[in-house]
């Protein structure tokens, strides 16, 4: 009993129905045009002319079902006076798919129609029934039903039997379009399958960016502390290493804030300008900052590395860069060896470097060369194997001997012509 009254007391039962009974006024412009067929067939009988009067207006409030706007216009109100969590359309339905919103408008009418007639009469019943509202004896008469109204309490019980009734019909006109809203309205198998590929895509969009921004400002923190150290060690007695040191401290910024304002533009889905593409051409000016950064760099680059373009060439440089910089944080303070190969059948890329004692340059915690230490999150060997991974790739870090760490990666690959 209580759980049949709830929804009477519900304000969204009243918002919903008051969306499904203005669908019948709203109807109405497209019944002149439904009158034409009529008008034009004069001796056709009269039952006859009124059924085509309905299929044509039937038939014009499923065309104006058909268009996007229209669709969107009856979400975003389902959304907001019926309760119902639907997402904004993803494209134009195609198929069977693009005849479910039609079908929903004329049930949305039709109930505007029925619902509203009905409670409307319950209403006016209720309010008119109490006879000594009418000083006396009346009758009501309705398409030729007719009752007399008296006075005394059978009345009143009456008139709140039909006022309940009302607040019953809108609860099940609104039930009916809150049932149906989600499986008209809604997306369809189609539109949930591309809903879900658009959410990889911007997830594994979201991931990559998340994987450059890593590589690019941890990269420069770490040389920007190092450099930023020798320069204050060297201020004094070499004023020209110092302004050399400042001036990569500068250059490497500046990269990292063009990488910096690309991955915020997309993040915020404003219009980002065109993405910084860092590739294995731009690997001698890594070197150089490095070597700025006071590090001794030995690299051995061997094959057509001009050859080597596109995600590969991208996905290389990162990998080196990532390299490099565990290099920085956690070598002891000797040379480091890259090693760059590019060869019909793959690409392989390795760093190695010397470690402090003890030292692990894929963990987490805090470690470091002389010049400080620097805290790491223990992701950065991780997201390697990720990028290394999706590249069909293979990896391997770990230590190389007395006090060395080597990362090496293996990638496929197809040398241009």
């Amino acid at each position: 009993m209580i759980r049949g009254i709830r929804p009477l007391l519900r304000g969204s039962t009243y918002s919903g129905a008051l969306f499904a009974y203005c669908a019948a006024p709203a109807s109405l412009p497209l019944l002149p045009f439904a009158l034409l067929p009529v008008l034009a067939w004069r001796s056709a009988p009269e039952g006859v002319r009124a059924a085509l009067v309905l299929l044509v207006w039937a038939a014009l409030i499923g065309v104006l079902g058909l268009a996007r706007t229209t669709r969107r216009a009856l979400v975003a109100c389902a959304r907001r006076l019926l309760r119902v969590p639907l997402p904004d359309p993803a494209a134009t339905p195609a198929g069977a798919d693009r005849w479910r919103t039609p079908l929903w408008l004329l049930l949305h009418v039709t109930l505007g129609w029925t619902g509203g007639l009905a409670s409307g009469v319950l209403i006016v019943a209720g309010l008119t029934l109490p006879g000594n509202w009418l000083h006396g004896e009346g009758r009501m008469a309705l398409f030729g039903w007719s009752a007399r109204v008296t006075g005394g309490w059978g009345s009143w019980v009456a008139a709140v039997g039909c006022l309940l009734l009302a607040a019953a019909v809108c609860a099940v006109v609104a039930g009916v379009l809150r049932w149906s809203a989600p499986r008209l309205l809604g997306p369809s198998s189609a539109e949930r399958l591309a809903l879900a590929a658009e959410r990889e895509l911007r997830l594994a969009e979201r991931n990559r960016l998340a994987h450059e921004l890593h590589d690019s400002i941890g990269h420069t923190l770490t040389a920007t502390t190092i450099q930023a150290a020798v320069a204050g060690e060297v201020l004094a007695a070499d004023p020209a290493a110092a302004r050399a040191a400042l001036r990569s401290i500068e250059e490497s910024t500046r990269a990292a804030l063009a990488d910096l304002d690309y991955v915020l533009g997309v993040l915020r889905e404003e219009q980002a300008g065109r993405a910084p593409t860092r590739t294995l051409a731009d690997l001698p000016e890594l070197l150089e900052r490095l070597r700025h950064a006071g590090a001794v760099v030995e690299p051995e680059l061997s094959g057509e590395l001009a050859l080597v373009r596109g995600t590969l060439s991208r996905a290389a440089y990162r990998i080196l860069q990532e390299g490099l910089t565990n290099a920085l944080r956690h070598g002891a303070g000797g040379p480091i060896e890259v090693r760059v190969a590019a060869a019909p059948d793959g690409l392989e890329l390795s760093v190695v470097n010397r470690t402090a004692s003890g030292a692990d340059a894929g963990s987490g915690g805090t470690t470091g060369s002389g010049r400080g230490a620097f805290p790491t999150s223990g992701h950065g060997l991780a997201g390697l194997a990720e990028r290394v991974r999706l590249l069909h790739g293979e990896i391997e870090a770990g230590p190389a001997g007395a006090g060395l760490w080597r990362l090496a990666v293996r990638l496929p690959v197809r040398v241009s012509a």
